[in-house]
């Protein structure tokens, strides 16, 4: 699996930030780089793809994800993401930037802690339109001949674009639940558990970090998620424990011992219980699947 770590300060398109804007393949990467995209690769930054016209598939994680006319995929630090080649008709616009620009933005983005586990963003024509709109200034922003733009104006810029598609996330995601309080919670959750994901925590000690009971916690995360806290913490390390075995030559008990597992039997029976596979027959899938 390739590592992307420094990849985006190679291809910023900006002095003073890391971020990189590219429509249609207009600007060129360096081939070194696009042999790391184009394989799996472990993101070390914020990667958003959206096709206006055409239809393109990626892998994230372990899934295939197919985005058409109108439709946004995007990855997250940590996840592992591959690309595929575009058609030479697509309509496509690329941004990738890292949390220190993520930081200079004046409001926090829900979608990108992914409360709803799903990396696809739908639009409506309204809103398709203007998102078209922020992606193309941002580009000729970054690309248009002579003085380099002030940071503040492509902050100002990538937050309106940050803003439509957390809204668009949460409209088409689960419009039961937003604009709720839960959700806010819901995503502290998320947060408590991805931040110390190895520690194996406890529902009850994270509950009293989040200043919730225990039954309020179930109550948020049953709701939001469909899964108890402690189903949804299994969950997320049947997740992780997937990605590396398919990405890596980790063996079960290192394996185990990374997730926080002081048992490696009893993790191997878990994750048979989860995933309804023994850790050997996933192996196998998998090199099927790779040879394919």
């Amino acid at each position: 699996m390739q590592d992307t770590y420094g990849l985006l300060e190679k291809i910023k398109h900006h002095d003073k930030l890391s971020i990189a804007v590219n429509e249609n393949c207009a600007v060129a990467l360096p081939e070194d780089v696009l042999v790391k995209l184009f394989n799996p690769h472990k993101l070390s930054f914020y990667y958003l793809m959206y096709v206006d016209q055409g239809s393109v598939t990626s892998k994230v994680d372990l899934k295939d994800i197919t985005v058409t006319n109108g439709q946004l995929v995007f990855g997250l630090p940590n996840q592992i993401f591959t690309n595929t080649y575009f058609n030479p008709d697509d309509q496509h616009y690329t941004v990738s930037f890292d949390e220190n620009t993520l930081a200079l933005l004046p409001h926090s983005y829900s979608f990108l802690v992914n409360p709803f586990g799903s990396n696809t963003i739908t639009f409506d024509p309204e809103s398709r339109s203007r998102v078209k709109a922020v992606f193309s200034m941002l580009f000729r922003l970054l690309h248009s001949p002579g003085k380099q733009k002030h940071a503040d104006i492509i902050l100002a810029h990538l937050h309106t674009l940050l803003t439509e598609l957390n809204s668009a996330y949460f409209q088409h995601g689960n419009p039961e639940i937003f604009p709720s309080p839960k959700l806010s919670k819901y995503v502290a959750f998320k947060l408590a558990v991805e931040s110390h994901l190895t520690e194996q925590q406890d529902v009850n000690s994270i509950a009293e970090k989040l200043a919730m009971t225990t039954s309020n916690l179930y109550s948020v995360v049953k709701a939001c998620s469909g899964y108890s806290p402690k189903e949804w913490i299994t969950n997320r390390l049947m997740q992780e424990a997937q990605r590396k075995l398919h990405y890596t030559s980790i063996s079960v008990k290192e394996l185990a011992y990374d997730l926080g597992f002081n048992d490696p039997d009893y993790f191997s029976r878990l994750f048979k219980r989860s995933t309804g596979k023994s850790v050997s027959t996933f192996l196998e899938d998998s090199r099927d699947l790779s040879s394919k």
